[in-house]
């Protein structure tokens, strides 16, 4: 990376570095180039995976979690 246009982006108010980094990002996306999880992501991945396979029929349908979520709004 430049060096310069990194202490230009440095140089935008706080408002504007986020903006920037955001269509930074959406363009990693839209050409479908997100980076791969990290280490410590994937072993989540695969704790959750593992405990999904070891309980299949512990899980929520997602009507019960979005009404889970209105309800716990609603306090």
């Amino acid at each position: 990376m430049k060096d310069t246009l990194l202490a230009q982006a440095k140089t935008l108010p706080v408002d504007d570095q986020i903006e920037l980094v955001e269509a930074i990002w959406n363009g990693l996306v839209d050409r479908h180039e997100v980076p791969p999880p990290t280490r410590q992501q994937q072993e989540e991945l695969d704790r959750r995976l593992q405990r999904h396979l070891a309980n299949p029929d512990d899980v929520m349908s997602l009507d019960d979690v979005t009404a889970a979520v209105k309800t716990s709004l609603q306090k």
